[in-house]
């Protein structure tokens, strides 16, 4: 058995634990990992599917520490789930968050500890590897996501919102000390916390990219990201999102891409129009912000669409 006790692990990979379906890839593909200097913390989520035997067939070829929650909490807020799990990590200064059904390339380990003299010298505190989307059986379903090696969080949203990139939780590793200072923001289904987290931690110093090394993002079908039932919820969580960006950087954001937010904010709300909350949350908001003409607009555009 490997002797993990002497190591000096700088990297913890959190696992949120409760589906079974595709663990068993996750899990080997931090067995095949070519730097093992990484511990691994799993947090069950009070799944209905137990992974311990699985768990116990790698214990020889990962350091692995495994709680059981009595609490089902990710069915109110994933984002206190997120934050259960990552209070299981101990010394670790970085910390990757690995869904249960995404897979890391067998070098992702060994290429951050390549960059870290890099990565520390920028004074980044998100670092972010390439990904590709794969489906149910493996199978590549897009082409591969690279990025600018160094990126500040507004300019990647811009650049995302043009099409011109994607975002999953999985493919990021963060300074645990700054993420617990800047704070992962609770929006419904955590749809989008990953990106304002990312976004925020990188305000002032760039994401630092390793494009030759990539996670495997799995659209499977099942996952919060590839359901249709939950439309109202990642409705909700959207308009969040723009509105705490308004609310709080819109000075720091060019003039023509504000414009851009403030146009995703009003279709966030045109879709779900019958939300009293939007529109008192709205109304408030471009008061605040001198846009009192830009909100009868919306709702010009509201009365419109229903008559």
């Amino acid at each position: 058995m490997q002797n993990f006790l002497k190591m000096k692990n700088n990297l913890a990979v959190v696992i949120p634990y409760f589906k079974i379906d595709f663990f068993k890839e996750t899990i080997n593909s931090l067995a095949n990992q070519t730097d093992k200097n990484f511990n691994v913390y799993i947090g069950n989520d009070a799944s209905a599917t137990n992974p311990e035997k699985l768990i116990d067939t790698f214990r020889e070829k990962v350091n692995i520490t495994y709680r059981n929650f009595s609490e089902n909490l990710g069915s109110k807020s994933l984002v206190l789930q997120w934050y259960r799990c990552l209070e299981l990590v101990q010394h670790e200064e970085w910390v990757l968050f690995l869904c249960d059904d995404d897979v890391l390339d067998f070098n992702v380990v060994a290429s951050f500890y390549e960059h870290l003299n890099e990565i520390e010298a920028e004074g980044s505190s998100v670092v972010r590897f390439a990904s590709q989307v794969i489906d149910a059986n493996g199978i590549k379903q897009s082409n591969i996501y690279k990025h600018p090696v160094k990126e500040l969080g507004f300019d990647f949203l811009e650049r995302k919102l043009k099409g011109g990139s994607r975002s999953s939780l999985s493919e990021y590793l963060f300074n645990k000390k700054e993420l617990l200072k800047i704070g992962i923001k609770d929006l419904p289904l955590a749809w989008y916390s990953d990106l304002l987290l990312v976004i925020e931690m990188a305000i002032y110093n760039p994401i630092f990219t390793i494009n030759q090394s990539i996670v495997f993002f799995r659209n499977s079908g099942i996952n919060i990201t590839s359901k249709n039932d939950n439309l109202v919820k990642k409705n909700e969580a959207t308009f969040a999102f723009y509105f705490f960006i308004i609310e709080n950087y819109d000075k720091r954001i060019s003039s023509s891409f504000i414009e851009q937010i403030y146009f995703r904010l009003e279709k966030t709300i045109l879709d779900n129009k019958k939300n009293i909350n939007y529109w008192l949350k709205t109304f408030k908001l471009y008061l605040n912000k001198g846009k009192f003409t830009k909100f009868a607009c919306i709702v010009l555009k509201a009365l419109k669409s229903i008559t």
